[in-house]
């Protein structure tokens, strides 16, 4: 059976460029960049190129680019790592209510240690407004911390917009650009944020790797302490076949984001157009416009989305109910419900993310095989 794989935002596949890069320093450039020797300085070298090709992609520094394990660490060093770096100046962050649970569980454990976090609602459409984030500033906010754009339902975040009123209020903006970094320009100026969490395992890339980028001049305290590397911030051998993966697999991305996102647009319209033509009671949720090339997210009233998702993989379609990372919840969607929506809609939400292998024959086959799967269940389901 031909699986048709429509969960990108979960994970990507490794691109075949990105594993040729890879496979040499797992066996013949084995080196600890650490060492002073041939195999290690070997293994510095590559480390050195990839973040050179890391912080021109984004327009940053070489010693601006921290590699760390993935986008969780990632936004774990950036949150906690400013908080407790500028603790005397104050305790207040600011943050959505639609983040991943990276930053979500992050901000409820500074709750824990005394820290003040306001979670700004979203307008229906699933976009901030950036005039409730400068409403909820005080003299003691420290940090604002809001996704790039949201895995589960695509909206695109107004950054540059919120990075200004945190520059004239000398605050650290964070953002978490895991989602965004196939399909939008994560020029760190051009965003104006002081720190940027990227991820391989949604770049075509390898999954256990990510970077912190941090502004030259803003402080971390560390999470990881040991050998000192990553200029201190970030203690731990580096692992040089992710890394050369990651920067492989990010210059790939860069080279053809603006193809791939007209092609995957295309695509996504006709997969919104056509269950809206053969399936009634749905909602499309997030913003129609402002929203990822590649995601499509629905609710589908009546029936719900655990059952679809079985159904569908039966038929060799993989899809989502949502974030990878709270899969295993029975708990509703927090980004459904924060537009506002009914346990209802949030339960019976499916994702579909859209991908480089994606085509035109998985677009047919998912009108063709899901509205059958929704009739179904409906006709069966208590809650229909």
């Amino acid at each position: 059976m031909h699986i048709s794989y429509l969960d990108n935002a979960a994970t990507t596949p490794v691109d075949e460029r990105v594993l040729k890069i890879m496979l040499p320093y797992f066996s013949d450039k084995y080196g600890n960049p650490g060492s002073m020797h041939q195999k290690g300085l070997e293994a510095k070298e590559a480390v050195d190129e990839a973040r050179k090709t890391i912080a021109k992609l984004i327009s940053a520094e070489p010693n601006e680019i921290i590699f760390v394990s993935g986008g969780t660490e990632s936004d774990n060093l950036a949150i906690i790592g400013t908080a407790m770096a500028l603790k005397e100046k104050g305790n207040h962050i600011i943050t959505t209510n639609i983040e991943h649970h990276a930053v979500f569980d992050t901000c409820e454990y500074l709750e824990e240690q005394g820290f003040k976090v306001t979670y700004v609602g979203v307008k229906e459409n699933g976009i901030i407004d950036p005039k409730d984030i400068e409403k909820t500033i005080t003299p003691k906010t420290i940090l604002i911390s809001i996704m790039h754009a949201n895995n589960e339902i695509g909206t695109i975040q107004p950054i540059a917009e919120i990075s200004k009123i945190a520059k004239s209020k000398d605050i650290i903006m964070h953002t978490d650009a895991c989602q965004s970094a196939g399909y939008l320009d994560i020029d760190v100026n051009k965003l104006g944020v002081d720190l940027m969490t990227l991820n391989g395992s949604k770049i075509y890339g390898p999954k256990g790797i990510g970077i912190l980028y941090a502004k030259k001049g803003t402080i971390l305290q560390p999470l990881i302490y040991g050998g000192g590397q990553e200029k201190g911030v970030r203690s731990g051998t580096e692992n040089v076949p992710l890394i050369v993966g990651f920067a492989k697999a990010l210059e790939i991305a860069h080279s053809v984001r603006d193809k791939e996102s007209k092609r995957l647009i295309k695509l996504r319209d006709k997969l919104v157009a056509g269950l809206k033509k053969k399936i009634s009671n749905i909602h499309i949720n997030g913003d129609l416009e402002k929203r990822l090339p590649n995601n499509v997210n629905i609710s589908f009233l009546g029936v719900e989305g655990e059952s679809m998702l079985l159904h569908l993989d039966s038929k060799g379609i993989c899809a989502s109910t949502g974030s990878a990372c709270s899969s295993h919840s029975l708990e509703p969607s927090h980004v459904i419900k924060a537009l506002g929506l009914t346990d209802e809609a949030s339960h019976g939400s499916l994702r579909f993310t859209l991908g480089r292998h994606t085509t035109e024959e998985d677009i047919e086959k998912v009108l063709k095989e899901l509205p059958k799967i929704v009739e179904s269940l409906r006709k069966i389901s208590p809650i229909a």
